[in-house]
């Protein structure tokens, strides 16, 4: 991938409206680890977490 100097014109626009993709993909990132770790996957023979906690 380019760095911000090999694209001036991304740099400019990163400067002035913000690192927009950058910030979606941290965000998604984030909802991904959050996803992990409430839909564990199946293991047979192991209850999941939480499931009989009420």
């Amino acid at each position: 991938m380019n760095s911000d100097s090999d694209v001036p014109i991304y740099a400019q626009l990163i400067r002035e409206r913000g690192d927009v993709p950058g910030d979606v993909r941290r965000e998604a990132e984030q909802i991904q680890r959050n996803l992990e770790r409430v839909i564990m996957p199946f293991r047979p023979g192991l209850p999941t977490p939480g499931f009989f906690r009420s």
